[in-house]
């Protein structure tokens, strides 16, 4: 029997790295199950996630101590041919004869799929024909009535289009894995040996249905043949992402003179090959190769596959391309800051298929039915065999008469004129195998997530798995970081007011208070320290000198300026530093921070001498972003360590309630802050941006991070805006429950499917209605199950969400 076993947790000490594989020959749930199985028991896995729809297996384990040779030679050895993916993203390197990339494969595999569909429908149109004589009581068509013509179109319909089915599921079986295939060639199997038997042995007064495996064979065709389409066209945004990727690049000598680098011919290389600080021409009409900053010459680009925006950019010396975004007007030459796995595009895509593995919690119910389900159906049929054989068909003996007809041609035994125990009895059973459909399970989360996560990357929205949908459609609280989330992050001084105090170390009028802070702020990157640098150039004010600076990070700084010691930040830093704040100055602050503007205090020497005051407006479309967010029923928050002054000014702006907004808080308070409110019983998502956010978007049940942000907040985050719209925040979670709510539609007609349809089969209608699933019926109901599943899950595209 499988089952997944429990996962190891690594120690905290070791390194994790990541394997993805390339798996073929998965056919439902059953076999994730088996295949995560098999990948989970090698030493050194902690974690296996794979996806059925998209084949691919992604194993977490300790460095060097798993070898994924050997993982691919065990899940061949299992029949799951597999191939180690390289690191290029969308590519694979082949471990066995085969070089097909998996689109290639795909499309091979379509192919035979149709010719297979092709030859069962020549096959199910002869015998239906042979048929027409029996349903309306006309005359009997030559050879095409005879039943060893029936018999001939079952055994091609075995030998030809059902033949991987019945050699993949005895192969399965043989492994200990029995999978659909398994169940469906049985099924198709027992069908023909029954009808063989009551052929060559007549006196058995059996009836022939030979037409049986012929329907069903072909209905499960038509499923599967249907179900790839529309798995095409779930994985087709996907697809589409993967070939934005540049295959070639021009590379060009960096030692010619800018005047004349742009008409250099290069040389054609694999974009794989590129180096960083490799300098490489772009010609209109091709794709930036990889993530650059232009050196040389002017054009528009096009980056919609990136931002969505339709409008294209315009591209200079010093600006940075993208790799993947179209030039589209003029030649540029671009330096490589950033090539292979590390581009933007590779980390999207890799993001994206990462999102694809993960599992949603709610799929574990199915998981673990998966992996006993096959097992289960193959007992539930052989108990409807042995119910019906034993004790139904003397229970109800009238069960027996309405059996005759239809597809099945009656042998020549005038003294028999009911259906064999027997044989009803291995034709619901047979029922039973062809209905179940494990693959319905295994379709239910990924094509979902497949569906929505591809959608999300094609409106800048990067969702990191089905974990996160689970998640986001709990939320309850959605809590905003301020500077450079709700708004600009681009600060600007609006006032600065020198103290008479000051004059007691010397005269600071406006402009010299601006200097000795700006001094002071070029030790940090901090946005208010930019804007106070930034005032102080547009001032055209020269630059002090200054050395030992200290941060302490969401409070101020200091610094030594032209021998002075400077403290510069917010009221408790300076009290820290001993500097006294007089009522009369406290009093002066309270107009700006009533204004919502940011003050900054300013000291010499341990003597308050000035304020600055800063504003930061908010981004556009901040207050719709706020105003939606409260109709769809969350409590929006404000999470700052600005003064609570300046913080309920912005935040009333934003129709933020007061009572919503934390203010004063640390960097390092600000995950505590969120810890707090989950101990409330909140479920929390935090959106930010900054490297200081970081903690913070890890102790959310959500993270979600603006474009641009640090790596750390990157990382952290459960959902990356790429178009660095706030309004996005909206769309991601709009499209999260959408996406979840497929996922438990898909589920729930899955195991509804199964719950209703196995009892139908095993014949619990049959002696109240004398209703009875013929075999081929079962396996049309089997196919629309799986199809319906993938159907379902595309409608997200055409869906409002």
């Amino acid at each position: 029997m499988q089952v997944s076993p429990e996962k190891v947790v690594a120690p905290a000490n070791l390194p994790i790295e990541k394997i993805t594989l390339d798996v073929t020959g998965m056919k439902c749930a059953g076999c994730v199950s088996v295949v995560e199985r098999q990948l989970s028991l090698n030493p050194g896995v902690i974690d296996a996630q794979v996806n059925l729809l998209t084949e691919v297996a992604v194993v977490d384990c300790q460095t060097d101590i798993v070898d994924p040779v050997v993982l691919v030679e065990q899940l061949t050895a299992k029949g799951f041919p597999s191939q180690l993916r390289s690191p290029q993203a969308g590519t694979s390197t082949p471990t066995s004869e085969s070089t097909l990339t998996p689109a290639q494969r795909h499309e091979q595999e379509a192919r035979a799929q149709l010719r297979q569909l092709l030859i069962a429908g020549i096959l199910i149109f002869f015998s239906i024909l042979g048929h027409i004589g029996h349903w309306f009581d006309g005359p009997m068509l030559p050879v095409l009535s005879n039943i060893w013509f029936h018999w001939g179109l079952a055994t091609l319909t075995l030998l030809v289009p059902g033949r991987p089915i019945l050699v993949d599921g005895w192969r399965t079986f043989w492994h200990q894995s029995p999978n659909m295939n398994t169940l469906v060639g049985l099924g198709a199997f027992a069908a023909y040996a029954a009808s063989s038997v009551a052929l060559f042995f007549p006196h058995l007064g059996w009836e022939c249905f030979f037409a049986e495996p012929v329907m069903m064979l072909s209905f499960i065709l038509l499923g599967r043949t249907l179900e790839q389409r529309a798995r095409r066209r779930a994985s087709a945004s996907f697809e589409s992402l993967l070939a934005l990727q540049p295959q070639v690049a021009c590379l060009i000598g960096s030692s010619t003179p800018i005047t004349e680098v742009t008409e250099q011919p290069g040389i054609e290389i694999p974009v794989e090959q590129v180096r960083v600080g490799e300098w490489l021409r772009v010609l209109p009409g091709e794709k930036v190769p990889v993530d650059g900053e232009v050196v040389a010459g002017k054009s528009l680009v096009d980056e919609s596959m990136l931002t969505g925006e339709p409008l294209p950019v315009s591209k200079q010396a010093g600006d940075k391309v993208t790799g993947g975004t179209l030039n589209q007007s003029g030649v540029i030459v671009l330096k490589a800051i950033r090539t292979g796995s590390e581009t933007t595009l590779a980390q999207i895509v890799a993001l994206v298929e990462s999102a694809q593995t993960r599992k949603a919690p709610i799929q574990q119910l199915a998981d673990t039915v998966a992996g006993y389900f096959s097992y289960g159906v193959l007992a539930i049929a052989s108990l409807t065999f042995l119910f019906w054989y034993l004790l139904g068909t003397k229970i109800w003996p009238e069960v027996l008469l309405p059996m005759t007809g239809g597809l099945a041609h009656n042998m020549p035994m005038p003294t028999s004129i009911s259906t064999s125990p027997l044989l009803l009895s291995i034709k619901l059973a047979i029922a039973v195998l062809v209905i179940a459909c494990p693959c319905a399970l295994g379709l239910a989360t990924p094509t979902a997530i497949l569906v929505g996560t591809s959608l999300g990357a094609e409106r800048g929205l990067l969702i990191k798995g089905g974990d996160i949908l689970e998640r986001i459609h709990q939320l309850d609280t959605i809590i905003f970081d301020k500077t450079g989330t709700l708004t600009t992050g681009e600060p600007t001084v609006t006032d600065c007011l020198p103290l008479p105090e000051s004059n007691q170390i010397g005269e600071f009028t406006s402009h010299r208070l601006l200097q000795v802070a700006a001094a002071a702020e070029s030790g940090t990157s901090h946005p208010l320290a930019l804007a106070i640098c930034n005032k102080a150039q547009q001032q055209q004010l020269p630059m002090l000198t200054a050395q030992d600076f200290y941060t302490e990070a969401g409070l101020g700084i200091s610094a030594l300026v032209e021998n002075q010691r400077v403290f510069l930040g917010n009221a408790e830093w300076l009290s820290e530093q001993g500097v006294k704040i007089s009522d009369l100055v406290q009093a002066q602050v309270q107009n700006l921070l009533d204004a919502g503007k940011t003050v900054v205090y300013l000291a010499v020497e341990g003597l308050l001498v000035g304020v600055i005051a800063v504003t930061d407006v908010p981004r556009t479309g901040a207050k719709e972003t706020v105003k939606l967010l409260k109709d769809m029923g969350f409590r929006v928050m404000l999470l700052t360590g600005d003064q609570p002054n300046s913080a309920a000014a912005i935040a009333q702006n934003l129709l933020i309630s007061p009572n919503d907004v934390i203010a004063g808080v640390r960097p390092n308070g600000k995950a505590a802050a969120i810890a707090q409110l989950q101990n409330q019983g909140c479920r929390v998502a935090m959106v930010g941006d900054g490297i200081n956010d970081g903690p913070a978007l890890a102790q959310a049940d959500v993270g979600i991070s603006l474009n641009g942000s640090t790596d750390v907040a990157v990382e952290t985050a459960g959902i990356i805006l790429m178009r660095n719209r706030v309004l996005d925040v909206v769309e991601s979670i709009k499209l999260s429950r959408a996406t979840f709510k497929k996922i438990r539609q898909n589920l729930f007609w899955a195991f509804g499917y199964n719950v209703l349809g196995i009892p139908a089969a095993c014949g619990i209608l049959l002696p109240v209605f004398g209703i009875a699933l013929s075999p081929s019926a079962a396996g049309a109901l089997m196919a629309f199950s799986s199809v319906s599943v993938v159907t379902n899950s595309l409608l997200l595209r055409t869906s409002k969400h």
